[in-house]
């Protein structure tokens, strides 16, 4: 009697809590995210929409600046601080390894089912703590190692639910842009941490101007590439394309408010919004009829187990 009344009170705790519910909202949008970035590359050109998207999510954040600089007073949770040009030319740096991550993930997007490509994206936080176990000299404990250990099973298991769609693992060359693109976005993990733990750049301000660098990166690959090909690989507008930045830019905004309650466990945050990799799955059940999508699901539930009991031991 007492053991049950406990758990429930436990479980009521966490249901009042708005950053659970802000969390999940994150999720979500990080899920609504990919199917966005799915059904606006099916059969169109990739860099002109990745081109578009990203400044789609430039321009959320452009007002928060201009008010930020003009009425400081005027915002609270969006108030965005100067930063130094050295933190500026920081924050390009971060924009360009992002900007190459997303160019080969796009890639992938468009040529791979989306429920191989979300699952593998998602093991990013994997990554970027066997990086700061190798650069940062961090350690990691029982937990972690066996949510290492759980997750790497799961995904040879995945490798082996890929050949049935005749999608080789180690030689598909899409498959090796997205593991080159989720390396890169690990990267971009370990970076941030140094740049907000070790330099104390302001979050909001970082990540307003990644958002403006990040037009400014891919310029090139869009004038240089595609321009040239415009008229064989055209671009075809669809009102996804701009929703693509705008939902990423919301899910971000609603995740750092989850993380700015006092009461709200960062580990918790974290692994629920790992589980935003349901979304995609079941659009590719209902709306792009992909295959094998039941025998991937209990699969990938393994990978994102092994995933949350990294981020929970942290």
């Amino acid at each position: 009697m007492y053991f049950c009344a406990a758990k429930n009170a436990q479980a009521a705790y966490f249901i009042d809590k708005m950053w659970i519910s802000l969390s999940i909202t994150s999720a979500l949008l990080l899920g609504g995210y990919d199917v966005l970035k799915k059904l606006s590359l099916r059969g169109n050109a990739v860099l002109p929409v990745l081109y578009l998207a990203s400044l789609s999510g430039a321009l959320v954040f452009l007002p928060f600046l201009i008010i930020s600089e003009a009425a400081p007073h005027a915002l609270s949770l969006l108030y965005m601080p100067r930063m130094t040009w050295e933190q500026h030319a920081l924050t390009l740096v971060k924009s360009s390894i992002v900007g190459a991550s997303w160019v080969l993930s796009y890639y992938a997007m468009r040529y791979l089912p989306i429920t191989i490509v979300s699952p593998v994206r998602a093991t990013s936080p994997l990554l970027t703590l066997l990086g700061a176990v190798t650069l940062l000299g961090e350690s990691l404990n029982a937990l972690q190692w066996a949510g290492v250990a759980v997750t790497v099973v799961f995904f040879w298991l995945f490798s082996k639910a890929g050949k049935r769609e005749n999608i080789s693992f180690g030689r598909n060359k899409w498959m090796i842009c997205l593991y080159a693109g989720t390396f890169l976005a690990a990267v971009s993990g370990l970076y941030d941490k140094y740049l907000l733990g070790n330099l104390g750049v302001p979050k909001n301000t970082m990540q307003a101007w990644f958002n403006i660098y990040m037009t400014v990166v891919l310029l090139p690959f869009l004038l240089l590439k595609w321009w040239p090909v415009r008229r064989e690989s055209k671009l075809s507008f669809r009102w996804t394309i701009p929703l693509i930045g705008f939902c990423l830019a919301l899910a971000d905004f609603v995740y750092f408010y989850a993380l700015a309650d006092p009461e709200s466990l960062v580990a918790i945050v974290s692994a629920l919004r790992r589980c935003s990799v349901v979304v995609p799955f079941l659009a590719g059940a209902i709306f792009f009829k992909e295959q094998n999508v039941g025998r991937k699901l209990a699969i990938i539930g393994g990978m994102i187990a092994g995933v949350c009991m990294v981020v929970m031991g942290s």
